[in-house]
């Protein structure tokens, strides 16, 4: 599993190298805004999504490089959802990876314009994706459309905004579900689903790739509800409990300590299953016992 997380770094570096280069420098004028989203872009992070377009991609012989804007672009997204759910009106965190929160450093106004300066970012940088030779328009353009169907109202903010209003009350496990492949699995699917579309990726294959992130959108979202209550701080990077005082609904607080972990080990089975169908499924096998056994 080292040489695994050690692979996860490296691709991480060229992640972050791309992204070095699409963000404003934080000495350009505004300079406080663009200091706040490099200072969340920058923040650490596994960068699981765009590394998962990045494979997805390779799956089918592009080589990751050609979707490298898209890859940058998720992340943004990724990003700018984190500065706004740790602040004070959501999910009032103040630290994150080690370090502060965006509003704790500049300020709650200022944070939720990086957020959205990061959206906007966000989608300018995938348009990028059809400057790239042997990238289809057809294809960023379907991506482009994924991706906002995915981290809109019908996926990622529905899933949020279903989270807040279960706040407190009792909700039963289609609403859980629901809630969780929202705001954790349509992000993840999307990750896959683009960089597989690039590469012109067979339709059948794409519904393969749909299901199987669905499947690891769950096990990380479950993986996380077991670390708030169970992980380690000084490994998560943040005090653990958030979901507790602020009496989120979450598969520990309905399914129980035994019964979530059952439900992870189900899902990674199922997970490997469908990974199994790709010719070079071995970094996706990899990544399902990282997702499982994490600690951070």
């Amino acid at each position: 599993m080292q040489s695994f997380e050690m692979e996860l770094k490296e691709m991480g570096k060229i992640i972050e190298k791309a992204l070095d280069n699409y963000l404003p420098k934080s000495n350009e004028y505004p300079s406080k805004i663009h200091e706040a989203m490099r200072y969340s872009t920058f923040n650490g992070g596994k960068r699981i999504r765009p590394i998962l377009t990045i494979k997805a991609a390779e799956l089918f012989e592009l080589p990751g490089e050609k979707v490298l804007p898209t890859a940058c672009g998720i992340e943004m997204i990724h990003t700018y959802s984190l500065i706004h759910d740790d602040l004070p009106v959501m999910d009032n965190d103040d630290f994150r990876r080690g370090k502060p929160t965006c509003h704790k450093v500049f300020g709650d106004a200022i944070a939720l314009l990086a957020g959205d300066a990061l959206l906007t970012l966000a989608f300018r940088t995938i348009a990028k994706n059809a400057e790239i030779e042997g990238i289809s328009l057809r294809a960023v353009i379907e991506v482009i459309d994924r991706i906002s169907l995915a981290s809109g109202s019908l996926g990622m903010i529905g899933g949020q905004t279903v989270d807040i209003l279960s706040q407190g009350i009792d909700i039963d496990e289609n609403t859980l579900f629901y809630m969780d492949n929202h705001k954790t699995g349509c992000l993840i699917r999307a990750s896959l689903w683009s960089g597989a579309r690039l590469a012109e990726a067979p339709a059948s294959d794409l519904d393969k790739l749909d299901k199987l992130g669905e499947k690891i959108g769950l096990i990380f979202q479950i993986v996380d509800d077991l670390l708030d209550v169970h992980g380690d701080e000084k490994k998560l990077g943040k005090p653990i409990g958030s979901d507790v005082r602020n009496k989120k609904n979450t598969f520990l607080s309905i399914y129980g300590y035994e019964k979530s972990k059952k439900l992870v080990k189900v899902l990674s089975d199922e997970s490997k299953e469908i990974a199994s169908e790709f010719k070079n499924s071995r970094f996706f096998m990899q990544l399902i016992d990282f997702l499982v056994e994490r600690q951070y």
